[in-house]
């Protein structure tokens, strides 16, 4: 099945939707600190198409390039302008430049909030087949998805790692394996196979915990805890390069083409895993659905982490950028000249372009490898 086509409209939704949601941020803090905004542009400014309506002032429009949206602010570099970005105090111009990412973070906490409430908490003290791979060893052994280990050759089994070191310890090796299928004990033997790499497994098993469903409160605090984990990870990330904890290969950035990658991969588990779990339920064969895999959404989650993260940075022209250079007059009560902002952030913007246009090209020269 091609699933290139629904890959390429949930990409274009999912990207555009960020990058919308990211400029209604700035668009709902300029209006709350009394800052006009002259337009509100559905798509990436470019040629525009129509105008929608007028609303206190601003001019919804619709543009030629439909992917996400964008905001101009009156003044928005001229500090003589009444009323508009430039003249506004500095805390007031701090706050609509935080809202942007900060609504891409609320965005991830919402999307990991309800992957929480939907897949529910973890239980530790047991270990659950989650997954079983196709013409694996643990196939052959008609382990299913949904099984509870009990034991492996005698040992009583309560967490992942233990079982993962039993498994390795005896491979080309017949072992025994008591379950818990459904309140049914089942006693399997399998032979976990040197043969395998270890992507693959030995057995061909992905092992979890099983889980209990989540409480609201629950599912809202472990998508901010989530959230928060992406984020320091993200920020770390230029550390680990520096230190050599990450080879360069596994942090490569990645353009269009290479996003697009990754939903097309996401969208094929998840359709594929759900076509799975359907096959097995009207096959009536009485084993345990597998179940489906949310990949796609876990993927929105980290990437709306990703922007949001990325425009704090404090590199000219993104977010972060334009956030230091209120800083002196916060503290110091002393505003870098407009010029030289409006300099800076401009050498910079074609710096990234540039690099965009390199990242994007590599996509096609040198893709990034997937790893299922």
């Amino acid at each position: 099945m091609e699933f290139g086509f629904l890959s390429l409209v949930i990409f274009f939704f999912a990207l555009g939707g960020m990058i919308f949601v990211h400029e209604l941020g700035h668009f709902i803090a300029a209006r709350w600190a009394g800052i006009e905004v002259e337009e509100f542009g559905f798509g990436l400014p470019s040629y525009k198409l129509a105008t929608l309506f007028i609303w206190k002032g601003t001019e919804f429009t619709v543009h030629a390039l439909p992917l996400g949206g964008f905001v101009r602010p009156k003044g928005e570099n001229d500090p003589n302008v009444p009323g508009g970005f430039g003249s506004a105090s500095p805390w007031k111009r701090l706050v609509v430049l935080v809202a942007g990412p900060v609504m891409n973070l609320l965005t991830a906490i919402v999307v990991f909030s309800a992957l929480i409430a939907y897949e529910g908490v973890p239980q530790p003290g047991s270990v659950k087949i989650d997954t079983v791979a196709e013409n694996s060893p643990a196939q052959q052994a008609d382990i299913q998805p949904g099984d509870i280990i009990v034991s492996i050759n005698g040992q009583t089994v309560d967490d992942i790692q233990p079982a993962i070191d039993i498994i390795r310890a005896s491979l080309d090796t017949p072992v025994e394996m008591v379950l818990d299928r459904n309140g049914e004990t089942v006693t399997i033997t399998a032979t976990p196979l040197s043969s395998r790499t270890s992507q693959q497994g030995a057995l061909g098993v992905g092992l979890t915990y099983p889980t209990r469903p989540a409480t609201f409160v629950e599912s809202i605090s472990g998508g901010a805890s989530v959230t928060g984990l992406q984020a320091a990870a993200i920020v770390y990330l230029p550390i680990a390069l520096i230190q050599g904890v990450i080879a360069p290969d596994q942090a490569r950035l990645v353009g269009f083409k290479g996003i697009y990658d990754l939903f097309n991969f996401s969208v094929q588990e998840d359709v594929t895993s759900r076509q799975e779990a359907a096959q097995v339920q009207t096959s009536g064969g009485g084993g345990a659905a597998p179940k489906p895999t949310n990949f796609t959404l876990n993927l929105i989650g980290v990437l709306s982490v990703s922007l949001g993260v990325f425009n704090l940075f404090p590199i000219p022209a993104l977010d972060g950028g334009r956030i230091l250079f209120t800083l002196p007059e916060i503290f110091f009560k002393k505003r870098i000249p407009t010029e030289w902002e409006n300099m800076v952030n401009g050498i910079a913007m074609l710096l990234l372009i540039g690099l965009m246009l390199f990242v994007n090209i590599m996509d096609f020269v040198n893709p990034a490898q997937l790893v299922p």
